[in-house]
């Protein structure tokens, strides 16, 4: 940790994560290949236990709480409390909140408890289990609100992140901007009201995900045909009916067992979406995960795999990135990634998203699957030289900015001044 001298001024770069996690290594890497102080690194069990976070003068990156068994159960505990008094807003990109508490979407811990000792309304979660995602979710946006309140330059907004972590509002804002996006179902609550909107829709074939999950935490490929009817999923189903995440992609294709899954999940909230037929090589459907950085979408990872699941901590294997190209055209190709910029500028206070974009078989056109906050994992891809934390960087000290308009409502106020991150690292004097 260290500071940056600007001026008449000592200015902080800061990271909000575990510092334990390859993350907030590889970020660390990044700055000091710039030649920048190392960065100040506040980790998520100390914003949630003490309530430390990045002051004025710090430019701040948000990064992921996930992969930490305390931090997983502290936000759950903490989402459990407040869930009963919370009162907030978002919208638009922003986050307000009444005193301590926010709510908004946000998977935690990848949609699943990272260990023993949680809790969700009051019952132990295991290790591994897909439970009390809602009261994940809740905390985070508690602790989102938190750091945005310490008066840190963020480069990633709060209310941008609960938005990306809430699948049915970040379908709907990406739909209402004109990104391609699958067609959804409305509220679904539980396996009848699926199948009732499925029949309503004459829809066979849908996704079904968890509302505030990532990294295919609780996602089932349904489809059906007559009386016949299979899920392709991650989750297993213990015999108590309880769910936890398992690395082996499984099939089931009877009824109660399929309805039992949704019916658990339904509680914490569903997103469905038609089952969009994605492109495939060599046997393998594949989609992309395109992270753009200041409206550039330069990093890019082929995702492939011979089920419907292509996350690549399931097995699956990534891509060449030229065989796809090829097989899209240059036109099919350089409109993808138009959409990924456009889904991408729908979080205009964010310095960077991953956009997982899916063309159709056949090449014909594509569509967003999601808009991830914390999607910039790409270990070993580098674009110009780069990699994705590497791009963060010169962009920061290159002049981007959060426009004044993007920023979340705890940041707003009368006579509130907006200093832009690059100022903040190249030497902006207080007096200027």
């Amino acid at each position: 940790m260290g500071p940056l001298h600007g001026g008449l001024r000592v200015v902080l770069l800061s990271v909000v994560g575990n510092p334990e996690n390859r993350r907030v290594a590889l970020f660390r890497a990044a700055v000091i290949r710039a030649g920048l102080p190392e960065p100040r690194v506040f980790g998520w069990r100390e914003v949630l236990l003490s309530g430390a976070v990045p002051g004025p003068g710090s430019v701040v990156r948000i990064d992921s709480p996930g992969e930490n068994a305390e931090v997983d159960r502290l936000l759950r505990t903490l989402g459990a409390s407040a869930s009963a008094s919370v009162s907030v807003s978002v919208s638009d990109g922003g986050c307000s909140a009444s005193g301590e508490s926010a709510s908004g979407g946000g998977s935690a811990s990848g949609g699943s408890a990272s260990g023993g000792g949680s809790v969700s309304g009051g019952v132990p979660v295991e290790h591994g289990e897909i439970a009390g995602l809602a009261h994940a979710h809740a905390g985070f946006g508690v602790a989102l609100h938190r750091i945005a309140a310490g008066g840190g330059d963020l480069v990633n907004q709060p209310g941008d992140i609960l938005t990306m972590s809430d699948k049915p509002r970040c379908h709907a804002l990406l739909a209402a901007a004109g990104v391609p996006v699958p067609p959804a179902l409305g509220p679904v609550h539980d396996y009848r009201g699926l199948r009732e909107a499925m029949r309503a829709a004459h829809w066979d074939r849908v996704f079904v995900k968890p509302a505030h999950g990532s990294s295919a935490s609780g996602v089932l490929a349904l489809a059906t045909a007559g009386r016949r009817i299979a899920a392709t999923t991650s989750v297993e189903a213990a015999p108590d009916g309880r769910l936890f995440n398992n690395l082996r992609v499984r099939r089931y294709d009877d009824e109660p067992s399929i309805a039992a899954i949704v019916d658990r999940l339904g509680p914490d909230g569903l997103h469905v979406e038609r089952w969009y037929p994605k492109a495939g090589l060599g046997g393998r459907v594949l989609d992309l995960r395109v992270v753009v950085t200041a409206g550039r979408p330069a990093h890019v990872v082929v995702r492939t795999s011979h089920s419907p699941m292509t996350n690549l901590h399931l097995g699956n294997a990534r891509g060449d990135v030229a065989q796809v190209r090829a097989a899209a055209g240059e036109r099919s190709w350089a409109a993808a990634m138009e959409t990924c910029t456009q889904a991408a500028a729908c979080f205009p206070g964010t310095l960077h998203a991953g956009v997982d974009l899916m063309f159709r078989a056949g090449w014909r056109d594509h569509a967003v699957a999601e808009v991830n906050a914390f999607g910039d994992l790409l270990p070993g891809v580098l674009a110009d030289g780069q990699d994705t934390y590497d791009a963060q960087i010169t962009a920061l000290l290159n002049g981007w900015r959060a426009p004044a308009a993007a920023l979340d409502g705890s940041r707003r106020g009368p006579g509130a001044r907006r200093v832009p991150a690059a100022a903040l690292l190249d030497g902006w004097r207080a007096d200027a």
